[in-house]
């Protein structure tokens, strides 16, 4: 019976427990969740057909990338569960469950509208994850960020609705680029993936969110878009020249960045563009390879994402300019962290070294040299601010004298797991590989590819070394960087404020001519009708009859 459960519902019922039990029994039902629902996994098959009003909803649809996903997520879910054992937060519990839920169904989902209703789960119950941090800023930045994932879900669903007057399909597959449904579904898409210019909230809400709450978000809003995009989208020319941008743009940023969270979340962004230009790219190798590594984003991302909230939980701040040697008294989460910089800047033996070259010899193969160059200099500038930025800024740059140790062992326990999935992946791969979409014949520990990325890794370290020697490291900015969101920072905002004071200076002109009209017509009216006028004058008898006599004349004359 449990082997028939569409995933989703394995973690909404678990949400229900957490709901209804008391804070003993609670995390026994959150560590649960997880290992019944990837028990679940082994015996699941297509099914849980839904049919509302005319419409039949494929709740469950199960393939190769479905199933990868759905392992992802369970493995994902279990890790950032035992992270967060140590909260009693009955909301951002209830959140998580929920979330992850939504996640799982929406990679599970067999058509378009079904594929919509989880969208809408994610990004609702999602949102609570930042609020949870219970402060003005969280606040402020989680009503941003519920913002535009409505405005995701309102274009995904009207990109539906003439999708399937158009086509009279709503299954989950290829669309491509030549209607304006596909477009509104991209762009749909492109918000939850981080797209140029839609992408500021995840830099904008991801930092604010709770240390647990992070590590929940760093796995599944973008990772579903990344799948989505690779149902309806694969081969689309159009996604390879994104994927680049976000790749080279995110690193210019992170480098000046004083939030070492926010240099994370413009690292997701940068890791982000390589999956994108892999589906770009559209070959079973890009393909493998953009899956790939999002399998392996979520692990080595997420575990810089809990180093940094074990940071912050154990010492109140992450600003790289408040924090530094710390490797003394937190030496556990210190060599956790250098594993998670090592994966993502794809060194040897670390998992992304294994998934990222794949996108980057796809796109040798397919004759793209300029983009496999544009991939390359990405990396260099991964190793830059992810790879050496945050783990020197947080534990080995200047004692910054604050004394704290290790955090809860729960805490230690999610990272120790996800530091040997990030060491597993990368030296030995045949198992990743044996799940990915395609057969994968790509062999990463050739001599030309070792050489190459040793080299690459060398140099972008001693180009660290050189510019901290000769202090030309960029400095960080203890401040707010923008980007895109200076449209709705500085410019909408000052573009209001014009508008306001135009507004202001014709509200003023017309109160005034109202004020000079009304003493105008009073004037004219005293003059006219007062007590001094001529009409209020005493009259003599002759004036009188001299009058009455002309009028009396002009009468006659008339008539």
């Amino acid at each position: 019976m449990i082997a028939s459960l569409p995933p989703f519902l394995v973690f909404f019922v678990g949400a229900v427990g957490v709901l209804v039990c008391g804070s003993r029994v609670r995390a026994a039902v959150m560590l649960l969740t997880p290992i019944v629902g990837g028990i679940n996994l082994y015996g699941l098959a297509d099914g849980w057909d839904l049919t509302v009003f005319d419409l039949t909803l494929a709740l469950v649809r199960v393939d190769r990338l479905s199933l990868l996903f759905g392992i992802l997520f369970h493995l994902a879910a279990f890790i950032s569960i035992v992270f967060s054992l140590h909260s009693r937060d009955k909301l951002q519990q209830v959140a998580a469950l929920v979330y992850a839920g939504g996640a799982l169904g929406a990679v599970f989902a067999g058509d378009l509208m079904t594929l919509f209703l989880f969208w809408e789960v994610l990004a609702v119950s999602s949102v609570f994850l930042v609020w949870a941090r219970r402060t003005p800023q969280s606040r402020a930045a989680g009503f941003r960020y519920l913002s535009v994932q409505v405005v995701s879900g309102l274009l995904l669903f009207a990109g539906i609705t003439i999708h399937y007057f158009d086509t009279g399909t709503m299954n989950v597959g290829y669309i491509g680029l030549d209607s304006s449904a596909s477009w509104l579904i991209l762009i749909a898409f492109g918000i939850k993936c981080g797209f140029p210019f839609l992408h500021n909230w995840l830099v904008d809400a991801y930092p604010e969110a709770t240390p647990t709450g992070t590590v929940f978000l760093s796995a599944f809003t973008s990772k579903v878009a990344i799948y989505a995009l690779v149902r309806c989208f694969p081969g689309t020319e159009a996604l390879i020249y994104v994927g680049v941008v976000m790749t080279l743009f995110p690193v210019f940023y992170a480098v000046i960045e004083n939030d070492l969270r926010r240099v994370l979340a413009y690292s997701m962004i940068n890791q982000l563009g390589f999956m994108v230009c892999g589906i770009g790219l559209g070959t079973e190798l890009a393909i493998n390879g953009a899956v790939s590594h999002a399998f392996n984003d979520v692990i080595f991302k997420g575990l810089l994402f809990m180093s940094m909230g074990a940071v912050l939980h154990m010492t109140g701040t992450i600003k790289s300019s408040e924090i530094g040697g710390l490797y003394k008294t937190m030496p556990w989460t210190t060599g956790f962290c250098i594993v998670g910089a090592a994966s993502i800047s794809a060194f040897p033996l670390f998992s992304g070294f294994v998934s990222k070259s794949m996108v980057m010899a796809a796109a040798l193969e397919e004759g793209y040299p300029w983009v496999w160059l544009a991939l390359l200099f990405a990396s260099a500038g991964v190793l830059h601010h992810a790879g050496i930025k945050i783990p020197f800024h947080a534990f080995f740059a200047k004692d910054s004298g604050i004394q704290v140790s290790d955090p809860p062992v729960n805490m230690l326990i999610a990272m120790g797991i996800a530091a040997v999935v990030c060491v597993y992946n990368g030296s030995f791969p045949t198992l990743l590989y044996s799940l990915l979409p395609y057969p994968v014949s790509y062999v990463p520990y050739d001599a030309t590819h070792v050489l190459t990325q040793m080299q690459l890794l060398m140099f972008a370290i001693l180009a660290f070394c050189w510019l901290r020697l000769t202090d030309r490291e960029p400095h960080d900015i203890p401040a707010v960087n923008l980007d895109a969101d200076w449209f709705y920072r500085r410019l909408v905002p000052s573009i209001m404020g014009q508008i306001a004071g135009a507004l202001s200076f014709i509200v003023m002109g017309a109160r005034a001519f109202r004020r000079d009209l009304s003493d105008a017509a009073i004037t004219f009216a005293e003059h006219v009708f007062g007590a001094r006028s001529g009409l209020a004058m005493t009259w003599l008898t002759r004036t009188m009859v001299l009058a009455a006599t002309v009028a009396l004349g002009l009468v006659v004359v008339v008539n």
